[in-house]
């Protein structure tokens, strides 16, 4: 007997999922692939397309409660076919997941995809002439509901930030010893008070400072032809005054400490910053923020969490904002 033909082949394994019924039946809120390996177009800060590895979640609803499952090789294949052929935009997204609904027609009514990568920047030094790559952690998500597409854009920002009441009592020991170093009555010599405050005796106490974490979700409004990466990163990162540094000579180390020393703040003030600037930035429709102070003078964080306070919008919660469209 000849060998059956390799394009009948499919048609004639079997297909559980979709031919065999659940042992307890249910509607599910999502279903799908999670950490799909893939490389993705995205525009950089000047709008050239690069390249990026990137990790892929896939979902639809499973709204059909006598259904066993839904087809999971469809949503692996249109994640491929459509991130490997054409950049990441929310125009791309939106086909995407139309793509997933009409290959889910029968068993679907929603479709989401979440698509997070490493986004790099090239950044000048504060002062000298020299430039270095930071790397942004980007989650971007779309969510279709109704015909209706979400966007959510979710980045993080690293920056240092100095304890204002370390600050304090650091200036109060510097009084002190300069009381005791120049007491009353004795003559002051501006060339003697000029080398004291260089040295390591009179400068006795430095306030404590601390690599810490700005996490934001933005949800955009859908007028958007791509992506404001760069665009909402600047904002952060002008709003807290004290990115972490790529290529630092020591100009660029001692620029760095002026602005710690102009930006003292706690995590309630990186927070406000962060909330302030979002309030005023184009093509925000909502935000949900969290700064983490991973403080230096004890092992556990200072956190704040801040939201813009939509009604229906994220809510700040334990720990961290609601996926989207989950609320």
């Amino acid at each position: 007997m000849s060998p059956r033909p390799l394009d009948n082949t499919a048609r004639c394994l079997p297909d559980v999922a979709s031919e065999a019924r659940p042992g307890v039946a249910g509607r599910l809120d999502w279903v799908g692939m999670g950490e799909i390996e893939v490389p993705i177009t995205i525009a950089d800060e000047s709008g050239v397309p690069m390249r990026a590895p990137a990790r892929v979640t896939a979902y639809v609803d499973l709204a059909r409660p006598e259904v066993r499952g839904i087809h999971m090789s469809r949503l692996y294949l249109h994640v491929d076919r459509a991130l490997g052929a054409e950049a990441l935009t929310p125009c791309s997204l939106r086909r995407l997941l139309k793509d997933f609904l009409e290959s889910h027609a029968e068993l679907s009514e929603r479709a989401m995809v979440r698509v997070q990568f490493d986004y790099l920047v090239r950044r000048p030094a504060l002062v000298s002439d020299n430039r270095g790559w930071k790397s942004y952690p980007i989650a971007i998500t779309g969510l279709m509901v109704n015909g209706q597409l979400q966007l959510e854009l979710a980045f993080e920002v690293v920056y240092s930030s100095t304890c204002p009441c370390s600050a304090a009592l650091a200036r109060r020991l510097i009084q002190e010893r300069f009381q005791q170093d120049f007491p009353d009555g004795a003559g002051l010599d501006r060339a003697d008070v000029l080398a004291w405050l260089g040295s390591e005796q009179g400068i006795c106490a430095t306030p404590h400072s601390q690599r810490s974490t700005a996490e934001v979700r933005v949800r955009l409004v859908p007028s958007f032809s791509d992506f404001p990466i760069v665009a909402l990163i600047d904002c952060i990162e002008g709003a807290l005054k004290t990115p972490v540094q790529t290529a630092v000579k020591r100009e660029d180390e001692q620029a760095f400490a002026r602005l710690n020393g102009q930006n003292l703040m706690f995590c309630e003030d990186a927070a406000r910053r962060m909330q302030a600037a979002l309030d005023q930035a184009e093509g925000v429709a909502d935000f949900w923020l969290r700064a983490s102070h991973f403080e230096s003078l004890h092992p556990h964080n200072a956190v704040a969490v801040a939201t813009k306070g939509l009604s229906g919008g994220y809510q700040a919660g334990m720990d961290q904002a609601a996926p989207l469209g989950h609320r």
